[in-house]
Order: C-alpha cells, then structure tokens, then sequence
C-alpha cells in the first residue's frame, strides 16, 4: 500500500546570528492510509518544524515530503494550495473567530470554497453534530470551555472533507479529562471518516492511548520509529526509554547494580509474576518502579527491578520471567535515577 505521506531525508535550516539552526536533520517516515501516527519529543526536538512541513508551510531545506505520490516541492503554487485543501490542521490555541458564532467559525472556510449559505450551515450543523456540539450552533467562542473550542476547531477543520488531518499539540492546553474527550473524538474521526491523523505531542500518555505508530524525535533528529507497542516494550534509545519511562516514577536509592526493566501484556498485567518468580528462584528483587498503562485497548504493566549483583542469580531471575512470557530488557542505572 501506497503511503499517504512519504517524509524523504527532510532537513530544515533556519539563519540566525549565532550561526545556522538545524531544526530538522534528515528526518525520513512514511505514513499509511487511515493511520493515526505520533510524532512526539521533548520541547524543541522539531515537532512543530516537521508537522509544518508536512503540508509546506514549510519549505524543506533538503528533502522532500510526498503526499499521495505527489512530490509537494514539484508542485505549483496552484496545485500545492490544491493538495492543501486535502489536508487541515487543528493547533493548541484553537484559533476561532470570536467575532462569529459556533455555527459561523464552522461555516467561514465553506464560503471561502464558494457554498452557499444554507449549504454551508447545513454542513456546519452536520459537523456540529458529529462533535457533539449541535446545542452550541449560535453560541460564541468566549462562552465555551476549552474542550468545547477545540471540538469546534475540529468541525471546522473537517469541513473541506480533508483526507489528512494535523493535530499540533492540539490537547496540551486541556486538562485531562477534556483530553480524553478530544482524544476519543479523533479516534471515531479516524474510524468513521477513514481520515489519516498526524499528532504532534510531547505526552507519551497521548501517544499510547491513540495511536498506532510513533516516530520519536530528539534534536531534530529521528532517533527511533515503530508501532507504539514495539516502542513501549523494547526502547531502544536513551531518547525513547525518557519518554517511555517518564510521569509518575519516583525518585530511587538503588543498592543493586544490576537493573531490569520487565513488561507485562494483556493478562498477565494482573497476574503475581513477580511474586512467582521470587518463589521460584528463591532470591529476593527490589522494586524501584511500577505502573501500568492502556495502549490502544490493551492493559500493560511496567516494572523496574533491582537485582543482587550476582551473574548466576541475575541469570535465572531474566530465565523465569522469560519463560513466563514476559518481556524483559537491562536498564542502565542512569536511566532508572531521577
């Protein structure tokens, strides 16, 4: 299958007078159809670069972006502003008209194309519903909560029927529960509309719960890729493990120079394994950090441990966790400190 969006060795150079800035430094994905993709880092790693060159608002220094096959930079100004039209972005700040009402923000880019006006508020009202906001038709932005406003710059963004929609850091001014609202919103978006999502975050826990794959990036570089599972269960870069492995852990004194970290899935979330395998070897673990998590419908559970410094019991403990069919991985001591 054709990827929708194809992100060839992309780099972006911005001038200074302290020298040149390499916000983007050969930065290559690609994105299926349908998809719902993380692009996700810490502050100043690029997101907000690279989701703006994905519809060329930002020009590439180098590279390319392809959309549906189309090289965006062979593109005419004609035809790019036509591929544009396939593809909306939604941001934190909502960006409504505060001037016009619910109904008329949903209706202002419809008149821009050249509907009419019963057929644009015809269209505004079936977006309205499909956000869930139909009550809200004449009311105005100042009388709405952030949840709201964002559901409204939603159906606005919907109303050009785009096949890609851009989401940058479009839940981070919301408190959470509001985000899981917006979160499951973009979810029956995706489902029911068949519409490829691209979201730009630094919160894992967004990633995690929504998305399919993830693309992790760190200095402007694209450290690591892959499906939200594999990224969870098996980091394989010091960028990744920050991100996978940050919230709500605590700070721990570690006496033990051997460290694990051990994933759980599915059942086995709920089930004593820990417990097992200290029976079974017979030597005792430290627990420096637990937690578990929902990816896309599927319960997780992390641990970090800390072993005795002994090869021949580090050996056996990995063993019986394996043989249990738990996923288990060293952690570095400076990854488990904070």
């Amino acid at each position: 299958m054709e990827p929708v969006i194809k992100v060839d060795h992309i780099s972006k150079t911005y001038p200074s007078t302290a020298g040149s800035i390499h916000a983007l430094d050969d930065v290559s994905l690609t994105i299926a159809p349908g998809d719902i993709y993380g692009i996700i880092g810490m502050s100043g790693a690029g997101k907000s670069t690279l989701v703006r060159c994905l519809n060329y608002l930002e020009v590439p220094t180098e590279g390319d972006v392809f959309v549906e096959g189309k090289a965006l930079g062979s593109l005419s100004q004609k035809e790019l502003r036509k591929t544009r039209a396939d593809i909306a972005m939604i941001f934190q700040h909502f960006n409504l008209l505060m001037q016009r009402n619910v109904r008329d923000n949903i209706c202002f880019p419809l008149e821009l194309a050249g509907y009419k006006k019963r057929e644009a508020r015809a269209k505004a009202m079936e977006l309205l519903k499909l956000v869930g906001l139909e009550e809200k038709a004449k009311s105005y932005p100042v009388q709405l909560s952030g949840g709201q406003k964002q559901r409204v710059a939603i159906a606005r963004a919907l109303a050009g029927n785009p096949k890609i929609l851009l989401c940058d850091e479009a839940t981070s001014a919301l408190d959470p529960e509001t985000t899981q609202s917006i979160l499951a919103l973009l979810q029956k978006i995706n489902k029911e509309l068949g519409i490829t999502i691209v979201i730009i975050t630094h919160e894992m826990a967004v990633v995690q719960q929504i998305c399919t794959h993830v693309a992790i990036l760190d200095h402007g570089k694209l450290v690591e890729q892959g499906t939200v599972t594999d990224i969870f269960t098996s980091p394989k870069t010091g960028a990744a493990r920050k991100l996978v492995e940050s919230g709500d852990r605590t700070a721990a004194v570690i006496n033990a120079n051997k460290n694990i970290r051990i994933v759980f899935k599915g059942n086995s979330s709920f089930e004593p394994v820990v417990a097992n395998v200290i029976l079974s070897v017979g030597k005792p673990v430290n627990i420096l950090y637990a937690d578990t998590r929902n990816i896309n419908g599927t319960a997780y559970g992390e641990m970090i441990l800390g072993l005795e410094n002994d090869p021949s019991t580090v050996e056996k403990i990995i063993s019986a966790f394996q043989t249990r069919g738990i996923q288990v991985e060293e952690v570095p001591v400076e990854d488990v400190v904070e």
